[in-house]
């Protein structure tokens, strides 16, 4: 379910135009004009704190490979465990295999 204080025409553009683009060269151009190139890092970042999240690594082992403060990684996992599923959506789509493992775990 999306956050109804999101939902505007604005935003609905914006998804829509992430939706048209094509490979990933068109993604890095689309997000070279539109972000900074540190808020497309902070996303960057945050999408490998939350897969490495759902992988079981420790804060000390996210913290290490993605220079991540724990209060990123925690508001992250607040996301992962108490948010619109965003993440898992995502994560289950570039790496299939690690979202059926976890589903299986959580059996």
């Amino acid at each position: 379910m999306v956050n109804p204080k999101l939902k505007d025409e604005l935003n609905d553009q914006l998804c829509e135009a992430m939706l048209s683009l094509q490979t990933v060269d068109e993604c890095y151009q689309f997000f070279e004009d539109l972000c900074t190139v540190s808020e497309l890092k902070a996303m960057s970042q945050r999408l490998e704190v939350a897969r490495m999240l759902r992988a079981g690594h420790t804060y000390d082992d996210i913290v290490a490979r993605t220079g991540a403060s724990t209060a990123t990684i925690s508001r992250v996992k607040r996301c992962l465990n108490y948010g619109a599923d965003g993440y898992h959506i995502v994560l289950d789509r570039l790496a299939p295999d690690e979202g059926a493992a976890k589903d299986k775990d959580k059996d």
